[in-house]
């Protein structure tokens, strides 16, 4: 079986991410690229690292003008751009995972709001199954239309899954401290991510009005049964990858850390991507970078009868490119961790 895939946006850092990995995957035929500025060239003219990989030429292709023979499409373009898209597969009957935040909030006024972009198919969210596999795994299944989850709340949502699942804390009382490398921000040119502005720096950003806040809300909400409010604070660390959450929650009633260990491990006991670690040990950005792991540590705060939880991933692994394959291994019935279980670079 070989699954026919285009994707567009493919010389951004999460489409060529995309293109790394999938170049890899056995029962993968990458057959079209598309770019918004490198529009006939080679990809390994654009990104040297694949010269043996991949020889295809990138072309400035229309939301209705990408190969027929395509059978799954990746999006990973800014937000507002992938709708005409999703209207497209939906007329030629092809699976589309999209990267961007265009389908990932079921309630398209609130999109309008936060992204301050007119959604063009509200009618096509219905149909959207949001793209967390250890949490919505049987919906991906029969899905045609996947939002890829953001990288902030991918580590922030597994990390508070199992606790808000089995009830343990008060879902309104949820603070979430994130940290991500440069890369988050994209490719293009920003006065914020130079080298110089970045280097030997540390600094929040949009505290309290991210546009994953939502997103996060959302689906935080879902678990628990209801709506919740979470107050989420990004920042921006001098590193090329990774993220990590530092995420509180208020306990409803005791519980030893051994006890919560053995909940978070059986919780996730069938996930292969999401590791928790033994007790005293605390996950580093550095113990995912390149891979498609969510590590994830504990404490418990008795003096505050607050838990503490701790996630790292690689926010254009797990939290992007490697996440959207591990969807599209799904939606094809490949294996889910086909292309995808090299562990991490390390130093």
């Amino acid at each position: 079986m070989s699954v026919k895939v285009g994707i567009m946006g493919a010389t951004g850092y999460i489409g060529v991410e995309l293109v790394r990995i999938l170049s890899g995957h056995e029962n993968v035929e990458i057959v079209a690229l598309g770019t918004q500025n490198y529009g006939g060239q080679f990809i390994f003219e654009v990104y040297p690292h694949l010269a043996g990989y991949n020889g295809l030429v990138c072309e400035e292709y229309s939301p209705d003008g990408f190969p027929e023979s395509v059978e799954v499409l990746f999006v990973a373009l800014p937000h507002g751009y992938s709708m005409p898209y999703a209207v497209e597969c939906k007329r030629r009957g092809i699976k589309m995972i999209d990267l961007g935040a265009d389908f990932r909030l079921t309630d398209y006024l609130e999109y309008q709001q936060w992204y301050e972009v007119r959604h063009t198919a509200p009618e096509l969210l219905p149909e959207a199954v949001y793209g967390l596999p250890e949490i919505k795994r049987e919906q991906i299944k029969g899905a045609g239309l996947i939002a890829n989850p953001g990288c902030y709340p991918t580590s922030i949502i597994l990390a508070m899954a199992p606790l808000l699942k089995n009830d343990l804390i008060d879902p309104n009382s949820i603070v979430a401290d994130s940290k991500s490398g440069a890369s988050g921000a994209g490719r293009g040119l920003a006065l914020g991510v130079h080298f110089s502005e970045v280097n030997e720096n540390f600094k929040a950003y949009n505290v309290g009005i991210h546009r994953h806040t939502p997103e996060i809300e959302q689906e935080l909400g879902q678990l628990a049964g209801g709506k919740l409010t979470v107050s989420f604070s990004p920042h921006l660390l001098p590193i090329t990858r990774g993220i990590l959450s530092t995420v509180y929650g208020k306990l409803n009633k005791d519980i030893s850390i051994g006890d919560l260990i053995n909940l978070y491990q059986e919780f996730y006991h069938n996930e292969f991507f999401v590791r928790i670690l033994p007790e005293g040990v605390l996950p580093q950005t550095k113990w995912t970078t390149g891979s498609n792991h969510c590590d994830i540590g504990l404490v418990v705060d008795p003096r505050t009868g607050r838990v503490v939880v701790l996630s790292a991933i690689d926010n254009l692994v797990k939290g992007a490119a490697g996440q959207a394959v591990q969807n599209m291994n799904i939606i094809c019935g490949l294996p889910e961790n086909s292309a995808l279980t090299c562990p991490g670079l390390f130093p």
